[in-house]
């Protein structure tokens, strides 16, 4: 697994041994910041990036690589942790990453912690296939946290759908063999 662009690009990641954690496919993850670059995310201001359910932060060091001013990444899980740590400490990036070693649930959208580093731009999703019921339900705290040009990114089974949710609107769903990206923008009304 590797950084697919920016001043990082070919740079190695590790990921755990562990099933846990399923890192978002080097191609899949081109796919999608191919599509971010076309909206141009990373053209005026750096964005800042929030990963949740990070496992080995691809995504966010992706983002960092592109030039994303800085990523707040959360995780919980011991192995995931210990390689997102690695990598961040690899690729040098640590004094633009934040690590918050919690769950992803709707008190953590109240952090202090999380509201300091806010609002967020960027938005990376990638929760267990099985909880994209329970993810998309938090979907509506965290759009507290976000610019009013946020891009939300859900990572999920293909065969799911991503339904609505309040605040946000769904502009995009893009098919990848088993995973789907599924791409929200702010609503007007938020």
């Amino acid at each position: 697994m590797r950084i697919t662009g920016g001043d990082l690009r070919s740079r190695r990641l590790i990921a755990p041994r562990s099933t846990a954690t399923r890192p978002t496919q080097d191609r899949v993850r081109e796919a999608l910041f191919s599509i971010l670059t076309s909206r141009g995310v990373f053209e005026s201001t750096p964005p800042r990036a929030l990963d949740l359910y990070a496992g080995t932060g691809a995504l966010g060091l992706e983002a960092l690589s592109r030039g994303a001013a800085h990523c707040v990444f959360v995780e919980k899980a011991r192995d995931a942790l210990r390689a997102l740590d690695e990598n961040i400490r690899s690729l040098g990036v640590a004094d633009r990453a934040t690590v918050l070693r919690v769950a992803v649930d709707r008190p953590l959208f109240d952090a202090p912690r999380l509201a300091a580093a806010g609002p967020f731009d960027l938005v990376f999703l990638d929760p267990p296939y099985a909880a994209l019921a329970e993810t998309q339900a938090l979907l509506p705290a965290l759009a507290a946290r976000l610019a009013p040009d946020a891009l939300v990114v859900l990572e999920h089974a293909s065969s799911d759908a991503a339904g609505e949710v309040p605040g946000l609107s769904l502009e995009d769903t893009r098919i990848y063999g088993d995973t789907a990206l599924s791409l929200f923008a702010v609503s007007a009304q938020t």
